[in-house]
């Protein structure tokens, strides 16, 4: 039996990686998922899906502008009549450490990953009230709670910011149906940390990991579709670490 079905979802950065996977499990659920991201081949993966029989569709969004929020909520609410799932989940990384960082670089890392998932709250927020409840869930990271190597400093704070923005709208929403949570990933294998991939420290990281390796998109995609659903219906304001055991270390 599927578990949502009739529900509308975004998932913002859907078109790879652990966003593609958190569509797949969505769908395999039940509902119509938008693939929102400014990668167009977010809009062949979307058809991919709808010619295998899934409910999805690509809709060109940039996190960072909150007019192009507007219309996307706008738009759906006006073809479906209500908003049930949000997956904050578009994000971009950055390798630099405190004194390294550019003022441009930070900026532009906030924006994405931090305001991002703000302006994503904030505007489907007021959609799932009026349609009475809904779930939204924030990705994190595990570098938004422990302080990794030392280096990626801008990713490390809109990471840590996603887990309390989390809390702080879980409460603010709480008594109008609409829950909000954070998933933390550890490593996992994405096109984000593909430049590591073969070297030494993609070695360290899965000596460091006490499961000792990367984790699939598949597996975060899985937990996130959960939390989307019935069966996390007393969950609010979580923080769920999917990370082989790196946190637990």
């Amino acid at each position: 039996m599927v578990e949502l079905e009739g529900k509308v979802a975004i998932v913002t950065g859907g078109a790879r990686g652990i966003g593609a996977a958190t569509v797949e499990a969505l769908c395999a659920e039940g509902a119509f998922v938008f693939v929102a991201d400014v990668l167009d081949e977010g809009e062949t993966f979307a058809k991919q899906l709808a010619s295998q029989g899934k409910r999805a569709r690509f809709v060109k969004l940039d996190v960072t502008d909150e007019s192009r929020w507007t219309e996307v909520v706008d738009d759906i609410v006006r073809e479906f009549g209500h908003l049930d799932i949000l997956v904050n989940n578009a994000g971009i990384g950055s390798m630099e450490d405190v004194e390294q960082e550019s003022r441009a670089g930070w900026d532009k890392v906030i924006a994405v990953n931090q305001m991002g998932v703000w302006l994503g709250m904030k505007h489907a927020a007021p959609a799932m009230r009026a349609s009475g409840g809904g779930s939204i869930v924030n990705v994190s990271s595990i570098f938004g709670a422990v302080g990794g190597f030392g280096g990626s400093v801008a990713y490390h704070a809109t990471k840590g910011a996603i887990r309390l923005m989390t809390k702080n709208a879980a409460i603010r929403y709480a008594k109008e149906g609409i829950r909000v949570n954070s998933m933390h990933p550890g490593f996992i294998d994405t096109p984000m940390i593909a430049a590591i991939k073969g070297t030494p420290l993609e070695k360290t990281i899965e000596e460091k990991t006490p499961m000792g390796r990367l984790g699939t998109s598949k597996e975060i995609g899985d937990v996130i579709a959960f939390l989307c659903g019935p069966r996390a219906s007393y969950m609010t304001g979580s923080e769920v670490y999917v990370d082989g055991g790196w946190t637990a270390a």
